[in-house]
C-alpha cells in the first residue's frame, strides 16, 4: 500500500534534515558492538584466553565482550590488550546508555589516520603478549577499521618515519582502500597474518567490524590475524602506479625473499572469523526504518567508491532525475568508502566532499534533502561525523558568497558546511563500517 504512515507526516515531510540524522543514528547503533556482542562468547578453553585487537571500535568491543564474559563466565580468566584511536576509548554511551571501562582487557590509544610511537609500542606490546602460547591457549582478536594506523610495526629495514610519508602519499594519492592496505601489509612485521603466526599454536578467533567494501576479512585493519594472499611484487606496483617514491630499505623489503603467512599454511587450520558488522548492515537498520514509515527505499549498494565529489554529483543528478513524476517520498540510500584526491590546502573528509558536491548539482532544488556522515563519527580528520545540506541552504549560501565549485576546488567542504552550520558534530561513535549517505527526495509540490 503506498500510503504514508503518521511518523512521516511528523516526520520526513515536516522535519526532513531531523529525520535523516535520527535515521543515521539508528544505521550506527544496528553496528554498534554494544548491540553486537551481548551474549556472544566462546567457550572458555583449557589455557589462557587473551584478548588483542586494534581499531576505532576496538575499545567498546573489549568493553562488551568483558561485560558478557563477566555476566556468563566471571570465573573464567580473561586478559589483554587492545589499541584504539585517540578519543576512542570505552567511555561515554553507546546504543544501550553509559557504558563502564573495561577492567581486565587494558586499552590503548594510538593516532589515526597517521600512525605514531604510541601505534609503534602498541603493536610490539601484543606480539610479545601472544609469544609462548599453547594449543589449548585461545586468542580472541578484536579487529576493526582504523587498525592499520593504530597497530602499526614496520617491516625489517624499514623505518616509522618511512612508513607514516608513505601512508601520508597513499592517502592523499585517492587510492582505494585495498591498495593501501595491501602495501601496509607488506611493510608490516605484525599484519597480514603475523600476529596470527607469533599465537599458533593457540587457536585465535577473530570478530571483525568491516569498514572495507567488499568486506574482505583480510583487508580490514590490514589483517593482523588473517592470512594474505597478496605477493610483496604487488605493493611495490602499487606504489609506482601512484608514483610515490621509496627508499632502498623498502624497495628491498618489497623485493626479497620474505612473504606473509599463506592461506594454506598449517598454523590457521583451527582459526576462525566471523564478520559481526557491515556497511549493508547499517543501510538495512535505515531501510527498515525508512519502510516502516512508509517511504520507497532506493539502495544503491554497500560498497561503493570512487571520487567522492563526482559519487556527490552522480548522485545529485539521480535525485533530480528520480524527482519527475514521483507521487511518495523516496529515500537513496548507499555505503562504501570514497577517495579524495587531494590537490587544495582546506579542510573536509570525504562525506562533507561528497555531499557538497551534490550540493553543487542540486543547486536547491525543492524537495531534495541529504546527509552523509562516517559511522565512527569523524571525517577524515576533522572534528564533525560529515554534514547535511537541504534546498534552503542554496539561497543561503548565495547570500553569503558561498561558491560550493571555489571551496571544492581547494578541498575545503568543511569550512563551507560550517559556514552554513550544517556540520554534524558527534563526537567518536566507537565503531566503524565506513561512510552512510541517505537522500530524501520528496514528491514536487506543483
Amino acid at each position: 500500500m503506498n500510503t504514508l504512515s503518521p511518523q512521516v507526516a511528523h516526520g520526513a515531510l515536516e522535519s526532513p534534515a531531523a529525520w535523516l540524522r535520527q535515521l543515521a543514528d539508528t544505521a550506527i547503533a544496528a553496528v554498534h558492538p554494544d548491540t553486537l556482542l551481548p551474549d556472544r562468547l566462546p567457550e572458555p578453553p583449557r589455557g589462557r584466553t587473551l584478548v588483542v585487537g586494534a581499531g576505532k571500535a576496538a575499545a567498546a568491543m573489549a568493553a562488551a565482550l568483558e561485560r558478557s564474559w563477566q555476566a556468563h563466565q566471571p570465573e573464567a580468566p580473561l586478559e589483554g590488550l587492545v589499541v584504539t584511536r585517540y578519543g576512542h576509548g570505552p567511555q561515554g554511551k553507546g546504543p544501550q546508555g553509559p557504558q563502564s571501562e573495561c577492567r581486565r582487557i587494558e586499552v590503548l590509544e594510538a593516532s589515526h589516520p597517521m600512525p605514531d610511537d604510541l601505534s609503534e609500542q602498541a603493536a610490539r606490546r601484543m606480539l610479545e603478549a601472544v609469544q609462548d602460547l599453547g594449543e589449548d591457549d585461545l586468542v580472541i582478536a578484536l579487529v576493526s577499521g582504523g587498525g592499520s594506523s593504530l597497530m602499526t610495526l614496520p617491516a625489517p629495514g624499514v623505518s616509522l618515519a618511512e612508513k607514516q610519508a608513505i601512508n601520508k602519499a597513499l592517502l592523499r594519492s585517492g587510492a582505494p582502500i585495498r591498495e593501501i592496505n595491501t602495501v601496509r601489509r607488506h611493510l608490516s612485521a605484525i599484519k597480514g597474518g603475523r600476529l596470527a603466526a607469533a599465537a599458533h599454536p593457540a587457536r585465535v578467533l577473530t570478530w571483525l567490524i568491516s569498514d572495507v567494501p567488499g568486506d574482505e576479512a583480510s583487508l580490514i585493519a590490514s589483517g593482523p590475524t588473517l592470512p594474505d594472499a597478496s605477493r610483496p611484487a604487488e605493493a611495490l606496483a602499487i606504489l609506482e602506479r601512484h608514483a610515490i617514491e621509496v627508499s632502498d630499505g623498502v624497495r628491498q623489503c618489497l623485493t626479497g625473499q620474505a612473504t606473509p603467512p599463506r592461506p594454506d599454511d598449517a598454523g590457521f587450520a583451527r582459526d576462525e572469523s566471523e564478520i559481526l558488522a557491515r556497511a549493508r548492515d547499517a543501510l538495512a537498520a535505515a531501510q527498515a526504518a525508512a519502510e516502516h514509515d512508509g517511504i520507497e527505499v532506493r539502495l544503491l549498494g554497500d560498497d561503493l567508491e570512487g571520487e567522492a565529489r563526482a559519487l556527490g554529483r552522480a548522485q545529485g543528478r539521480m535525485a533530480l532525475s528520480a524527482q519527475d513524476g514521483l507521487e511518495r517520498p523516496l529515500l537513496i540510500l548507499s555505503g562504501g568508502e570514497t577517495s579524495v584526491t587531494v590537490e587544495g590546502d582546506g579542510r573536509g573528509g570525504r562525506n562533507v566532499e561528497y555531499l557538497l558536491g551534490l550540493f553543487a548539482t542540486l543547486k536547491g532544488a525543492p524537495g531534495i534533502h541529504a546527509v552523509a556522515v562516517d559511522t565512527d563519527g569523524i571525517d577524515g580528520s576533522e572534528d564533525n561525523a560529515g554534514a547535511h545540506c537541504s534546498p534552503e541552504d542554496w539561497g543561503r549560501a548565495q547570500a553569503a558568497g558561498l561558491d560550493p565549485d571555489d571551496y571544492l576546488s581547494r578541498n575545503d567542504a568543511y569550512t563551507f558546511f560550517e559556514a552554513l552550520d550544517d556540520l554534524i558534530v558527534t563526537g567518536p561513535t566507537r565503531t566503524n563500517v565506513n561512510d552512510f549517505r541517505a537522500i530524501l527526495v520528496l514528491p514536487r509540490t506543483s
